[in-house]
């Protein structure tokens, strides 16, 4: 399905150009070693027109093979410790200040200077990008985290409305049910379950209560009556799921949603991506909004280019690669493939569809409520991070568990946590 869509797609182009571009001796002199872990084919659509604008510029792409996420911070790790650097890394905003504490990064600031980022950045964006007064990366696209997408024909065959409020969804969930169909498609993939509860949370406590627990494993967050009533939503939910829930990777998960397998699912915009490199068109055969109860919060996961200290006949490459990044061309290109939004001050607004409009607009205003994905990577204590996903994961299969137990778990391991000072 995959190849036929690229086929018959407007960026069949971005295959063709990736592997019939030449690569010229000075390409070749100056190859980057690039780690990500872009696998799906949405994501590989978006990948492969990086490689290819990188080739055009006379750069040379060589990937780093490392799987998935997991795979490629083992690998990160290994090289580092070996000396072996890559020269280009996808990162979350997360890992920018904690691999510049470690002294590994090319900061960007003569190209931020050159560029005039400070007049292109969307301000949000560069604020995520610096530290210590350096602009540590270069800036990809920004995926909303908290979106609901929903098969259109499956709702407008049984006349629902689309859920704004997780009230509406129990209504609408009860209706699919009654006429056969899965109201939610999810996985018990650990990490999936907790972007559902991470979700789950903001509508119930709001952006200072999820800061609390996630940002800040505050104990008496953790055994606040918010947190149980969040909890005990994540296993009602179940309910509305296929039975038993499934353990799929997440491209698996939206592809059941495109088949008309469960009508809504809830997950990051790169789950557009996926969709529309299926053929599927946005606002025809499906569409999406904010997920139940956060229409006024953003859930951001930020994709960004770091260039590290590797090795010194590659600077100009590297720099002259957070440049193109940059461009409005490739801007626009990367992320209606992505699925996510320009972290440009002026994209080109009329080539987006509503889900990506609605993403930038809410990202742009001045006072918006921007809240970092604890699942994506973006903020959090990683090793408060292991038992939040191994607690919430365990709780969700066990429906003998008990809420309090949980509760109780949480608050030793965040107190041992503390005590140990571990990063």
């Amino acid at each position: 399905m995959h190849r036929i869509a690229v086929a018959v797609s407007p960026w069949a182009w971005v295959l063709v150009s990736n592997f019939c571009l030449p690569l010229t001796v000075a390409a070749q002199a100056q190859e980057l070693r690039v780690l990500h872990w872009w696998r799906s084919p949405g994501e590989r659509l978006a990948s492969d027109m990086l490689a290819a604008e990188a080739r055009r510029a006379q750069i040379g792409w060589r990937e780093i093979d490392v799987g998935d996420g997991f795979g490629a911070g083992i690998v990160l790790r290994s090289r580092i410790l070996s000396g072996d650097l890559p020269d280009v890394v996808q990162v979350n905003s997360l890992s920018v200040p904690s691999w510049a504490l470690l002294g590994q990064i090319v900061a960007l600031n003569d190209v931020a200077e050159s560029s005039n980022w400070n007049a292109t950045l969307l301000p949000a964006v560069s604020r995520m990008m610096r530290m210590d007064g350096q602009m540590r990366a270069a800036p990809l696209g920004v995926h909303r985290v908290n979106t609901l997408f929903y098969n259109r024909r499956l709702l407008a065959r049984l006349r629902l409305r689309t859920p704004h409020t997780w009230d509406e969804f129990e209504r609408v969930a009860e209706r699919l049910r009654r006429a056969g169909v899965v109201p939610l498609a999810q996985s018990s993939e650990p990490w999936q379950i907790v972007l559902l509860f991470e979700n789950l949370l903001l509508a119930q406590a709001g952006a200072g209560f999820h800061g609390r627990v996630f940002l800040g494993a505050d104990e008496s967050a953790l055994a606040d009556p918010d947190m149980a009533r969040a909890l005990l939503q994540l296993r009602r939910l179940k309910r509305w799921m296929p039975q038993p829930v499934p353990e799929l990777d997440w491209p698996t998960v939206t592809r059941q949603l495109a088949a008309g397998g469960a009508a809504m699912m809830l997950s990051g915009d790169w789950a557009k991506g996926e969709l529309n490199a299926a053929g599927l068109v946005t606002d025809r055969e499906f569409g999406c909004t904010a997920a139940p109860g956060t229409a006024a919060i953003h859930l951001y996961d930020l994709d960004a280019l770091v260039m590290l200290r590797s090795r010194q006949p590659v600077r100009d490459a590297q720099r002259k690669l957070a440049q193109i990044v940059l461009s409005s061309t490739l801007q626009n290109r990367y992320n209606q493939l992505k699925g996510s939004v320009p972290v440009l001050r002026r994209p080109d607004r009329a080539s987006m569809d509503s889900c990506a409009r609605a993403s930038w607009d809410l990202l742009a205003q001045p006072n918006a409520v921007l809240v970092p994905s604890y699942t994506a990577g973006t903020s959090g204590n990683e090793a408060m991070r292991s038992v939040l996903i191994d607690e919430l994961h365990r709780f969700f299969m066990d429906d003998q568990i008990d809420v309090l137990d949980t509760q109780r778990r949480l608050i030793k391991a965040c107190s041992a946590i503390k005590k140990a000072r571990l990063p």
